[in-house]
């Protein structure tokens, strides 16, 4: 009992330093409610082979049973598609079945719901009140800025750790076959990266290299590399969301037309708009395209599927960019994660029971002893403790088996990232390591480097408002759409004709209602109700030291 003990305390280092004061005396003095009370929480359905049923497992019987049952309270969850949040959730509004939190990654989105009427305002005191651990750590964080919007409350704030260096996606190449063209290392550059492709295809290794997937709009095509040094803060403030795509933007031109080129040079597949994600993620398991991303854990089924249909494949990841590519016109700059991590919101639907209930959930689940169990599962079967640290299991298929990413879609309403020991215990522990080959040192070694970019000033947040956008949430839609079809067109169009036809479709995108969302937006800026650059300079960055 004691070692068990002893590793619990130590796999609890990170979490703990992130977590104020456990409130076990707020926890004590809850009482059951008199009568039972139903709460319902989104939970993403990724559609996702081999992970339980998102709405009812084990894992939501362990929170009814530790939880709901002691508290006389129902825990509910509904499933929320990853690729269609919004429409979801505007479904469940004209069903009048809101869930009693509403939560979501992307500001824009939780703004736009506040501009709906689907979330109730609430007094932050009366929050603290049950939830005092998840109050403090925004305290702390310096997160209760984001909760407002026109002066009322309506949001309170996960905790997002690493959110400007995050590691957790990551992009996997095939290096052998780098290799067999000339090159020793992954390409660094523009002129490289094309260079490799083009030689993979003329040495028919494969058809189309780069492959393809179709736009979905929403967080498509970021352009931050592509943007001019120091950047311009209105500029960045209009147009740098990508929640709605910044067609007629040079930095979103200049990407169009790197597309437009490896389109028309057939490097990419010419019916890549009808290729949906898992056929991108096939096709690299196939053997026929050059890379794939997505998100590191413990296991990753397409990894291990990927080495099973070609066992003598060397894979690498794509190094960090710490140098500017003068040629290309393009920057180390890179997005990061908002500061925050769920923004959650709550029911216009909601009793004050039910808004209690919910708090009440949000912070149990913050406690350290309950987390963890909700992030690492049951030892022996999820994980086993080695020097005193938790390692996950990766293979393990049973009863306890989790959700996606070790159950992330059900913890994220309090934390973003597991936290276990070092960051290099961490990434460690977020990686698999029952494959041919394995990719801890190159991660650790990736994020230090992606440290050393952020600190040169390469990092850029994107601008968030404290006033309510609405030309955003009436034109966002319609835009996205319509950003898919004229980036399809501009991506197929002969080269010579794709300045003429860009600049149509940039006149007639700002015609349907884009012009409207970046006048508000600069209205919203030079009335000081934005956020602001923390770095306007930058330098390159030596990431061989």
């Amino acid at each position: 009992m004691t070692r068990k003990i002893l590793a619990l305390v130590l796999a609890s280092l990170m979490l703990l330093a992130l977590i104020p004061a456990a409130s076990a005396e707020t926890a004590a003095q809850w009482e059951p409610f008199a009568e039972n009370v139903s709460i319902t929480i989104p939970v993403y359905d990724r559609g996702q082979a081999g992970v339980p049923n998102v709405e009812s497992n084990t894992w939501t019987q362990w929170i009814q049973e530790n939880f709901g049952n002691k508290y006389n309270i129902t825990v509910n969850y509904v499933a929320i598609p990853r690729t269609d949040v919004m429409t979801k959730y505007s479904l469940l509004a004209a069903g009048e079945q809101l869930p009693t939190v509403l939560m979501e990654y992307d500001y824009p989105k939780v703004t736009q719901w506040a501009a709906d009427g689907y979330l109730t305002t609430f007094n932050m005191d009366d929050f603290a009140a049950v939830a005092p651990t998840y109050y403090q750590r925004m305290v702390d964080n310096n997160q209760l800025t984001y909760t407002q919007i026109n002066g009322e409350t309506y949001f309170v704030a996960a905790y997002r750790p690493y959110y400007d260096t995050s590691y957790t996606f990551q992009s996997f190449v095939r290096m052998d076959w780098l290799k067999q063209v000339g090159y020793d290392h992954v390409p660094a550059t523009q002129a490289e990266y094309l260079d490799a492709m083009r030689k993979i295809k003329e040495a028919g290794i494969a058809e189309h290299p780069c492959g393809g997937v179709m736009i979905t709009g929403v967080g498509s095509d970021q352009n931050y590399s592509y943007r001019e040094w120091p950047l311009n803060e209105e500029e960045w403030a209009k147009y740098g969301d990508y929640n709605i795509p910044s067609l007629g933007w040079t930095p979103n031109y200049k990407l169009l037309k790197y597309e437009n080129m490896k389109y028309n040079e057939g490097l990419t597949n010419p019916e890549y708009y009808l290729l949906s994600g898992e056929d991108d993620k096939s096709a690299f398991i196939n053997g026929e395209t050059y890379q794939y991303g997505g998100y590191i854990s413990a296991a990753m089924d397409w990894l291990t599927a990927f080495y099973e249909a070609n066992p003598d494949a060397e894979l690498a990841i794509v190094p960090v960019n710490g140098k500017v590519d003068a040629e290309a016109g393009t920057t180390p700059g890179y997005r990061t994660d908002n500061p925050f991590g769920m923004m959650v919101g709550f029911s216009k639907d909601a009793t004050p029971d039910q808004l209690k209930a919910a708090w009440m959930y949000m912070e149990w689940l913050t406690q350290p002893e309950n987390l963890f169990t909700f992030q690492w599962g049951f030892e022996g079967d999820n994980f086993n403790y080695v020097d005193g640290l938790p390692v996950s299991v990766s293979d393990y298929k049973g009863e306890h088996t989790m959700g996606f990413n070790n159950n992330k879609d059900y913890w994220c309403i309090t934390l973003e990232a597991r936290q276990a020991g070092t960051i290099e215990d961490v990434i460690s522990n977020n990686l698999p390591h029952d494959l041919p080959q394995d990719f801890t040192q190159d991660v650790i070694g990736w994020y230090y480097d992606k440290c050393k970019v952020r600190d040169a000033g390469w990092a850029i947040a994107n601008a968030l408002y404290s006033v309510s956008m609405e030309a955003e949430a009436e034109y966002q839609t319609t835009l996205v759409n319509l950003y898919k079809e004229y980036r399809d067109k501009l991506t197929m169009c002969p080269a010579d004709q794709f300045d003429a036809l860009y600049q149509e479709y940039a006149q007639a995108y700002l015609d349907a209602g884009y012009q409207e969302v970046i006048d508000e937006r600069a209205a919203a800026y030079a009335a000081g109700n934005s956020t602001h650059l923390l770095n306007q300079t930058a330098e390159e960055v030596d990431l061989s030291k």
